[in-house]
């Protein structure tokens, strides 16, 4: 048993960490940045179109809610894209699927097929799973840890 788990567990691990752990959370972040990015942009450059639908879709406040949410599709998306605040970006787009889902998709639901089906609970577990594994070593995120853990840095003198 102890071969078998190091040979087709371990192993595969071990080579795809090392050499492709990086991908995957670029990967996510540019997909999920720029469609965030662009449906943002397009919500704040058509803002009385989604303040309608918002309303139409019984979302409370819809003046308020509708630039708020476009805005942070936008800024996530970018943030996202750029690798910066990862896990800070993610959180509310999270919070916006569910929203969109309770709001918009609701009297869709039928089963659990229906709703693992939705775009936005595929977004929304992207969003969760960078929220919690961030988002990797080709971001911006990552060069300022290691630009202030680094030795001889200002903030390694203060600890």
């Amino acid at each position: 048993m102890h071969a078998i788990v190091t040979w087709l567990i371990d192993m595969p691990e071990r080579i795809s960490t090392s050499l492709f752990g990086w991908l995957p959370p670029l990967f996510a972040r540019i997909v999920v940045g720029w469609v965030f990015l662009w449906t943002g942009w397009a919500k704040l450059n058509n803002l009385p179109q989604m303040i309608q639908n918002f309303t139409e879709w019984g979302i409370p406040f819809p003046h308020i809610v509708t630039p708020f949410v476009s805005g942070v599709e936008f800024v996530g998306g970018l943030l996202l894209l750029l690798g910066l605040f990862t896990r800070l970006a993610a959180t509310p787009l999270v919070i916006v699927m569910i929203v969109a889902i309770i709001s918009a998709k609701l009297d869709q639901i039928n089963s659990l097929e229906t709703l693992l089906g939705f775009e936005e609970v595929a977004y929304m577990a992207l969003f969760g799973w960078l929220a919690v594994a961030g988002p990797g070593p080709v971001s911006l995120d990552w060069m300022l840890q290691k630009m202030v853990s680094a030795p001889g840095s200002d903030a390694s003198r203060r600890v």
